[in-house]
């Protein structure tokens, strides 16, 4: 293993919180200048605003160790071919400014993409601007499948859906588990898959996303998924680990 690609939420953070040996994990990947790339589905922050969430927990990890969804939903739209880059977006500053950097204009009126992320601010308005222009021919893209998040906020997935429902289409989903966002990490790593690991606490986005990749897998139990789930998947992670200070000590024994 040369490369790590580690979810945040359930395996170093619950909330605000670090959760149990995270800051230990954290010192062995850094201090040992693993490659190594901390990686959510939200949108809604920035690589500096998260690196903000860990430092509040007492753990300090470089912005550049740092990949979010917006980051990704950023990349694929600029590699997709079109005239034009106007975006009407449902979502706050950290996916506005990544659709910036990919040479994206806002629009509320016309609109060759509707991207939808999280939002503090979502209201009746948003939904029925982003459904007229989806049936007006504007592509639909979502940063990430997930319906709710920590406390129960609500996600993406809860958001696009009444657009669908309107609508009739569904979104391009770019997060995990996306094979897309997972070779933009790679990418961004300058790593391969056969030479990486996915670490996180959910069978449904952070495992299969490795397994599609095909990296080697480790579900940690401290976030979603338990063990008495893997009876209900055709795959299985390569490894499963109680919590962080066990991952640590699974790393360890790889050097």
């Amino acid at each position: 293993m040369k490369a790590l690609i580690c979810d945040i939420d359930g395996v170093i953070l619950q909330d605000e919180q670090a959760l149990p040996g995270a800051r230990e994990l954290v010192q062995l990947l850094i201090g040992d200048a693993w490659r190594v790339l901390f990686l959510t589905n939200f949108s809604s922050q920035t690589p500096a605003d998260i690196r903000n969430r860990f430092l509040s927990s007492g753990i300090d990890v470089p912005p550049e160790c740092i990949y979010t969804s917006a980051i990704a939903t950023a990349e694929f739209l600029q590699r997709q071919p079109s005239d034009r880059r106007r975006a009407f977006v449902v979502g706050e500053g950290a996916l506005i400014h990544a659709l910036y950097g990919a040479g994206f204009t806002l629009s509320d009126t016309e609109a060759d993409f509707v991207i939808v992320g999280e939002t503090r601010a979502y209201n009746f308005e948003m939904i029925q601007r982003a459904a007229h222009l989806i049936r007006g021919g504007a592509r639909f893209v979502a940063t990430n499948p997930d319906v709710a998040g920590p406390r129960g906020r609500p996600s993406c997935g809860a958001f696009t859906a009444p657009i669908e429902r309107i609508t009739g289409k569904q979104p391009f989903v770019v997060g995990k588990p996306n094979a897309f966002m997972m070779r933009a990490a790679l990418r961004h790593l300058g790593a391969h898959s056969e030479e990486t690991w996915m670490v996180g606490d959910n069978m449904d986005t952070d495992i299969i996303a490795g397994v599609q990749t095909g990296m080697t897998t480790v579900l940690v139990l401290s976030g979603v998924s338990r063990e008495d789930d893997l009876v209900r998947y055709a795959y299985r992670p390569d490894h499963v680990v109680p919590d962080a200070h066990a991952l640590a000590a699974l790393l360890r024994k790889q050097r």
